[in-house]
């Protein structure tokens, strides 16, 4: 069974080539609000972040994976698997589409294929997402995977001085005997 092929991307691993595209991606501002991110990355600190993402996903807690087309092989997304416990076998799922690519079911083709490698490989028996309530996309692609909406977190995310409630969805994997 291969887990991390699809039928128009493939999801692999990051390479030293991939520095462009992430430095790109990284340095986006209309990204940041997912991200969390607050300043921009320099091209060394993301070089020695691909120097350093070999390391197990065990090690690491995290795992970056490339969404790459498929016919010509170029980066157009990442998907992240984060705050990964093996203990309590649960992840956090984050996804971004180069904006070229999005509204063309690239997303949802990613997601199920990592939900398929988190459960399969990892074994993982629940997985989550944080969406803020303004998403209309993201939480339609998510509950498209069967996540469910288990929570608001109020006045959650602060950005350009305005607070925004962010739903916590989560997907458990029931294995049927």
């Amino acid at each position: 069974m291969t887990t991390l092929k699809g039928d128009f991307i493939n999801l692999r691993a990051l390479e030293p080539e991939d520095l462009s595209f992430l430095f790109t991606i990284e340095n986006d501002e209309s990204f940041w609000e997912v991200s969390h991110t607050q300043a921009p990355f320099s091209k060394y600190l993301l070089k020695q972040y691909l120097e350093n993402a070999h390391l197990d996903i065990y090690e690491a807690k995290q795992l970056r994976l490339v969404i790459e087309d498929k016919k010509n092989k170029k980066p157009i997304g990442m998907i992240d698997v984060f705050d990964f416990n093996p203990q309590h076998k649960r992840a956090g799922i984050g996804i971004l589409i180069h904006p070229d690519y999005q509204q063309k079911g690239i997303a949802s083709e990613a997601l199920k294929l990592l939900i398929n490698y988190c459960f399969t490989y990892l074994q993982l028996h629940q997985l989550y997402a944080n969406i803020t309530t303004d998403n209309k996309n993201s939480i339609h692609l998510f509950t498209k995977h069967d996540f469910k909406k288990i929570g608001i977190k109020k006045d959650w995310i602060l950005n350009n001085e305005t607070y925004k409630d962010e739903i916590l969805f989560q997907l458990i994997h029931l294995i049927r005997k």
